[in-house]
């Protein structure tokens, strides 16, 4: 019998000893994580969740690595972030916008690179999905695209400006993502230097990690009141599980109700695997 797993990370704040005083204030991040974990659970998933100050980036890492070290061929892990995204400089010039993209922890920036390393800690046969409501996430479980990215519409391009917005973004504001890498330069290049080379496993990687994300790497998402547009769009269209059919048609249904300069990508990564695509979203058996 298949067992699933799931995580589910959800930030309000960060910490802003770490992001230039910046403490990236949201509405709705843990009340997506929350609805996640109901949804995870009604599908039958052993859930964990991590909100605010308990998601630091080594807690949401550990989480991953675990679930890895406990899944079996066939088994499904389910992972939900909601938060801010961010950018890091592209430290092994595999990224045509010459950005990693990152999600935004309580204590620092996990880099996409480190997501796509743990994914290749999952037995060969694991089912990953990855949902992530968070601005630049389109590739955020990695991937390389060949695309040439368009021109980002820029409400963050400071921290004053981003507070400004109704709803505000899910993006650590260009003047805070700058200042950010500047203080902890040493911290996000060793990262990067450390897991330097790990998408060119892909061919090797034993694992098929589906994301769908609340946005395109070129494009932002907004918070809300009780959810994030993108988790709100998302759970409509699951109608407590009344949704039927596989991710791609799933990822479609969510995209045509979604703004137009908000649309939500569909990237699998790793081995190619039509039946999982296939399923029904969240299927553990």
């Amino acid at each position: 019998m298949a067992r699933g797993m799931s995580l589910h990370v959800g930030l309000n704040t960060v910490d802003p000893n770490h992001y230039d005083g910046w403490d990236g204030a949201l509405a709705a991040c843990e009340f997506d994580a929350n609805d996640m974990e109901s949804l995870a659970q009604s599908r039958g998933f052993e859930t964990t969740k991590l909100l605010t100050g308990e998601a630091t980036a080594d807690a949401v890492l550990n989480g991953i690595e675990s679930a890895a070290g406990e899944l079996e061929s066939g088994d499904i892990f389910f992972i939900t972030y909601s938060g801010h995204g961010g950018q890091v400089p592209d430290g092994d010039d595999d990224e045509i916008d010459s950005s990693d993209e990152t999600w935004v922890a309580h204590d620092r920036q996990i880099v996409d690179d480190e997501l796509y390393e743990l994914w290749g800690k999952f037995k060969p046969g694991v089912r990953i999905v990855v949902l992530s409501d968070s601005c630049h996430s389109g590739s955020v479980n990695k991937g390389i695209t060949n695309a040439e990215p368009e021109v980002v519409p820029d409400p963050v391009a400071t921290a004053e400006n981003a507070a400004q917005q109704n709803p505000r973004f899910r993006a650590l504001p260009r003047d805070k993502m700058i200042a950010t890498y500047r203080a902890n330069k040493a911290l996000y290049d060793g990262i990067q230097k450390r897991v330097a080379g790990s998408e060119s496993t892909e061919s090797q990687l034993g694992v098929t990690a589906l994301l769908i994300s609340g946005c395109k790497d070129d494009q932002l998402s907004r918070d809300g009141f009780s959810n994030g547009r993108f988790t709100e769009e998302l759970k409509k269209v699951w109608a407590d599980g009344g949704w039927q059919g596989g991710y791609p048609a799933f990822h479609e249904a969510i995209v045509s109700g979604m703004p137009d300069d908000q649309t939500p990508n569909y990237n699998p990564v790793g081995a190619t695997n039509p039946d999982f695509e296939q399923q029904n979203p969240f299927t553990v058996q």
